[in-house]
């Protein structure tokens, strides 16, 4: 040949030399044939003109073939580095061709995020987290790098999905953050990557301004004229009892409207709330003071005792959290239900030397540390029922009542 490459014909040349072909003559060479490089690397024409790369191998004793793509996709030098390392893997005593396959085996990053979404489905709390999970995904994810490779994916790839939403969307980009790095995480653990992307571009992107708005809550000193006007307000007896009980017990919402009988021993006055309850998903034991066990009593006496405490409307179902907040709103508070929490923690800040880990127990709080959380193994039981009497007589036993001084 003019460019002294030469075909292979069925008695090629015992040695070869390497790098015989050159950009050129691949992209210009039409006749039909194989053609060689070095390392077992060959240049197929076919017939009809298309062009690809194979490399003849020698894999664990037997000779074999390696499709290694169409030239117009794998350029010369690309060709010569597969090549070289699948010979090395091959001399080493491994098989290019099984590393091959898991390549192309290796899930994109959309199926590795439902994989993920339906190992992880059974641990959420609701189907609404779940479907959650993955809605954000299909919307500001998969449509940018579903189709790549997990393991191909980039911190510029990453970056392309959340910049057009950090700032506009912040909560939003934060979870779809959150969420690709759960997928990169598996995709560590099963070594197809070594870095999570998702962690890797904190300093690219900017910071967000903090505008969280807390629950609004009731200053603690305004408690007790919350529950004289409850108390004289008109509204329903299990709603007026719920509403206090939220209040005496420093308990969410739900946790109260949910209870059910089965929960209590109010000879011992003792409230075990299940795991199912619990945004801590552990089972949490309560005190209860002299006016809770009031309180249930009377409950008591408005039903049949079993089931729900506190039953709504529907049959089998539990009185609304809009039922409370809708009465709240009505005595002309504004102020949400679970503020009554923040005004418990601020009085025990204010007005008691409770110690923190007492009243972060008393609020059913979990221990964020991990280390900490392994040695503190106590619920502070005798110490909380204290507290909640003292709190249960502090908002009982102040009034709204002017006090006029004789002299």
């Amino acid at each position: 040949m003019a460019d002294g490459n030469q075909e292979i014909e069925r008695k090629a040349p015992s040695k070869r030399a390497e790098k015989a072909l050159s950009a050129a003559f691949v992209r210009t060479v039409t006749k039909p044939g194989k053609y060689a490089d070095g390392h077992g690397l060959l240049l197929k024409v076919e017939p009809s003109g298309a062009k690809r790369w194979v490399q003849r191998i020698v894999i664990r004793g037997k000779r074999t073939e390696i499709g290694m793509g169409s030239t117009s996709l794998v350029s010369l030098a690309e060709a010569r580095e597969t090549a070289l390392e699948n010979r090395k893997l091959a001399r080493a005593g491994g098989d290019p061709l099984q590393a091959k396959r898991a390549a192309q085996a290796l899930l994109s990053f959309e199926d590795a995020a439902r994989k993920v979404h339906k190992i992880h489905e059974p641990t959420w709390r609701n189907k609404k987290h779940a479907a959650q999970f993955i809605s954000t995904l299909e919307t500001y994810t998969f449509p940018r790098i579903g189709k790549l490779k997990v393991s191909e994916v980039t911190t510029a790839d990453v970056l392309a999905v959340l910049q057009p939403i950090w700032l506009e969307k912040p909560e939003t980009a934060r979870r779809v953050r959150q969420r690709i790095g759960t997928v990169m995480k598996w995709a560590v653990a099963n070594g197809w990557r070594t870095d999570n992307p998702a962690e890797a571009i904190s300093q690219a992107l900017p910071k967000h301004v903090d505008t969280q708005k807390h629950r609004k809550a009731l200053h603690y000193d305004k408690v007790p004229e919350f529950l004289d006007a409850l108390k004289a307000s008109d509204a329903g007896k299990a709603t007026k009892l719920a509403l206090e009980m939220v209040i005496l017990t420093a308990s969410r919402s739900s946790e109260v409207r949910k209870a059910d009988w089965s929960e209590f021993d109010l000879e011992q006055g003792i409230w075990t709330r299940p795991a199912l309850h619990m945004k801590s998903k552990k089972e949490h034991r309560v005190p209860l003071s002299p006016r809770v066990v009031e309180i249930l009593d009377a409950a008591q006496k408005l039903g049949t005792g079993k089931g729900l405490v506190f039953p709504g409307i529907k049959f089998g179902k539990p009185l609304s959290d809009m039922t409370l907040l809708k009465q709240v709103r009505a005595l002309g508070y504004d102020v949400d239900v679970h503020g009554f929490r923040t005004s418990f923690k601020t009085w025990t800040q204010e007005r008691t030397n409770t110690p923190r880990d007492v009243a972060e127990s008393a609020l059913a709080h979990v221990v964020q540390n991990k280390a900490e959380a392994a040695y503190a193994r106590s619920d502070f039981f005798d110490k909380r029922r204290k507290l909640m009497e003292r709190w249960a007589l502090y908002v009982g036993s102040q009034t709204s009542k002017k006090i006029i001084r004789i002299s």
